[in-house]
């Protein structure tokens, strides 16, 4: 497989709020031709700072970043935060954790059992969690430490907020290219008591299918032997999720290509929300 310089790096991140050496984030670095995905390398962070000095580099790359872009606009407006995108991400930024798990927990506590969260309209489509979770998952933290990197950072976020169109971030979810191959099965888990034979061969399931192309994505995935190996035999699925969000941005670049400005996204997204890519 050549590859063309003038075609920008394609990043795929999977994202930790509290990065360390025991659960770093994970950047995917690959190229696409035509439909063919190389897997350049895996990068492993350890401290958000670190993490920031990377996005700021100055190399083209659009890159899918398995975080929230955006909140829910009823919990928006139900708190009374800024409407506009921008600033309230500034408003966001500026809480503190607790003050975050506090205002949304009484959110919550003020709605009816079944519906206590407020959801995106991406949400169901994408089969998302709502990013105002603050546990299991806690997006809402990683939405609170992710977001402020890219806007310091100074990348363009299609939809949402105009930056370096050299460097484009767009929100992945690699549970959603995940559940097209694997449906309801688990290929990954954090406890080492639950890191099982099964999930060994989802795993190589699905990286077999990946391989294959076998996505409505339309792209194959290309790997080394030990590229393969690295991601069958990672248990927590990191890596793995890293190169799904791989593929999610080389198809969004694939779009951009074609003539797409939102790179994918839909014409009609909520700005303030934000939106999944290939949702």
């Amino acid at each position: 497989m050549t590859t063309d310089l003038a075609t920008p790096m394609l990043l795929g991140c999977d994202f930790s709020s509290s990065p360390s050496r025991r659960k770093p984030i994970v950047l995917a670095l690959g190229q696409r031709v035509a439909t063919r995905v190389q897997l350049r390398g895996l990068e492993t962070f350890d401290t958000l700072d670190g993490f920031a000095r990377r996005l700021a580099q100055p190399r083209a790359w659009v890159g899918g970043f398995d975080l929230p872009f955006g909140l829910p606009r009823a919990l928006v407006q139900a708190l009374g935060w800024p409407l506009q995108w921008h600033a309230c991400m500034q408003h966001y930024r500026r809480l503190t954790r607790a003050q975050i798990r506090d205002q949304f927990a009484a959110f919550c506590d003020a709605r009816p059992v079944g519906g206590k969260f407020a959801h995106r309209a991406t949400d169901a489509p994408a089969g998302s969690s709502p990013s105002m979770k603050w546990v299991n998952p806690p997006v809402a933290y990683m939405l609170h430490a992710g977001v402020p990197l890219l806007l310091d950072a100074g990348v363009h976020l299609p939809g949402l907020h105009p930056g370096d169109p050299q460097r484009v971030a767009l929100e992945a979810y690699p549970g959603l290219l995940a559940r097209e191959i694997l449906a309801r099965r688990s290929y990954k888990s954090d406890d080492r008591a639950k890191q099982t034979p099964d999930r060994l061969i989802a795993r190589k399931d699905l990286v077999h299918a990946l391989e294959m192309g076998q996505t409505r994505l339309g792209l194959r995935l290309k790997l080394s032997h030990a590229q393969r190996d690295a991601l069958v035999d990672d248990a927590s699925g990191d890596r793995l999720d890293a190169v799904l969000c791989l593929l999610q941005a080389a198809w969004a670049q694939q779009r951009h290509a074609a003539g797409d400005a939102l790179y994918g996204l839909p014409q009609g997204l909520d700005g303030l929300e934000g939106w999944i890519v290939t949702a």
